[in-house]
């Protein structure tokens, strides 16, 4: 490289290393930020107009070139490599060679570590506004099943313990619950990441008389960084991003445990499709939930991107440092996983599995967690709980060991437990009726099940 084509002064005699200009380069990534940093660049060139550090004409025709880079771009005939560094630079060349001696005016009154501070806000805005609309796509899945299932039961569970049964519409509404607040995290982190650092310079401000304000309103920025070192250093809505898209990961991840057990012969409360499933090099019978299984590894992918953008800060002074440069690649991958996780877990929703209506009510009629629906009835007839609670403990015990489930006892059997049993009970420990009654705000009765459905279906919709 040598040092007319380097983007800094000519105090260097020598131009890079080869080995140490590819290790410097950022443009194999950062060329993700080209149209944010044309559009930002368009920005700075009208304030600079605006403001006379050049003429109207010269504003005019620095806007055209930027929009004429953009062609080439997207043409795919703008492919600056290792030599150019990173992609304000390559931009800045390029402008140069359209526009002659003019290009090198665009850079006046900023730097390179506020543009690209710039450029990473602008990308990260539209990217959020991106996933927040993946996870309405997602949301409205998980409800189509759920307005079809209702009524239809899928045990619940506590330390994966079959514990009650539930409506499936309310286990799957729990996730649109989570989705929901990934949705308002997201808007929260946009509010923060929608502030402009353009103007702020390398780190002290500038001596041209720039209007931040305009730029910033000019870009669709809400405010702008009040502190010059803060506005080039500040990585805090990166960090917040990672966390928010960690937190989706999580819940995209617990959904996606549950389909894999679903999915098992252990419990088949789910057939999967072809579309969303491959099978065994070797057992032909095999249909592996890939989808799921990747979206549960991927996971661990964006954790540690949150981890990385938090050790990179912790021991930075102010302002700028190299390492920042890190923060792309993180942020790039974080962004492009969390969407393409959103994106597949909707399509498995709607194509990739159905669930199993008939081996779910076997399932929710095998078994004692209708046990708290005993102890329920007979608190209700004035038996204290505790008292109650003990005594059905004993019940089950006692039926596991004659190895009847709870609706087999006769009524007999029931009354010789306790002499407040009647033919009732029959009724209180059916399912449809154990689930119907939690008809408490929230809980899974179907009545309430119905409301919340509509509540969330009126949301999504907004």
């Amino acid at each position: 490289m040598s040092t007319s084509s380097t983007p800094w002064s000519q105090r260097f005699e020598t131009g890079l290393h080869p080995i140490i200009a590819e290790f410097n380069a950022s443009i194999g990534f950062d060329i993700a930020l080209v149209d944010y940093d044309l559009t930002g660049s368009q920005a700075h060139a009208k304030m600079l107009a605006k403001v006379g550090i050049i003429s109207a004409d010269e504003g005019q025709r620095l806007v055209e070139g930027l929009e004429a880079i953009r062609a080439e771009y997207h043409q795919g005939t703008f492919t600056p490599g290792v030599d150019e560094e990173d992609v304000h630079f390559a931009v800045e060349r390029r402008l140069t060679e359209i526009l002659g001696p003019l290009g090198k005016k665009l850079h006046t009154g900023r730097s390179r570590n506020d543009q690209v501070g710039t450029d990473t806000r602008l990308y990260l805005r539209s990217q959020i506004h991106t996933i927040q609309t993946l996870l309405r796509d997602f949301q409205k899945a998980l409800l189509t099943h759920a307005a079809t299932h209702v009524e239809t039961l899928i045990p619940g569970y506590t330390h994966l313990q079959r514990a009650q049964p539930l409506s499936l519409a309310h286990h799957l509404l729990a996730y649109v619950e989570m989705a929901h607040r990934d949705h308002e995290r997201l808007g929260d982190v946009a509010k923060r990441v929608n502030t402009s650092p353009l103007g702020a310079g390398a780190l002290a401000g500038t001596t041209f008389p720039i209007d931040r304000e305009y730029t910033a309103k000019e870009l669709g920025f809400d405010r702008i960084y009040a502190n010059s070192l803060d506005a080039v250093s500040d990585r805090d809505f990166a960090i917040e991003f990672a966390s928010a898209a960690s937190i989706i990961m999580v819940h995209l991840s617990r959904l996606a445990e549950e389909v894999i057990f679903w999915a098992s012969e252990e419990f088949r409360f789910v057939t999967l499709t072809d579309s969303c499933s491959t099978g065994s090099s070797i057992m032909p019978q095999k249909k592996n939930p890939d989808v799921p299984e990747l979206v549960r590894g991927k996971t661990g992918r964006v954790f540690g991107h949150l981890q990385g953008l938090l050790t990179m800060m912790k021991g930075l002074p102010l302002a700028y440092n190299k390492d920042l440069q890190e923060d792309k690649e993180a942020l790039f991958d974080t962004v492009k996983t969390v969407q393409g996780c959103i994106q597949a877990m909707t399509i498995l929703l709607h194509q990739g599995m159905e669930f199993r209506p008939q081996r779910l009510a076997e399932a929710v009629a095998s078994d004692f967690s209708n046990a708290t629906d005993v102890a329920d009835y007979l608190a209700a007839k004035g038996v204290p709980f505790r008292d109650a609670y003990n005594l059905v403990g004993t019940v089950v015990k006692t039926s596991l060991a004659a190895g009847k489930l709870l609706k087999d006892l006769t009524l007999d059997e029931w009354q010789a437990i306790h002499p407040a049993f009647e033919q009732d009970i029959y009724g209180a420990i059916a399912p449809q009726q154990v689930v119907a009654a939690r008809n408490s705000l929230g809980g899974t009765g179907f009545e309430q099940v119905k409301q919340a459905l509509a509540q969330a279906q009126a949301m999504v919709n907004q």
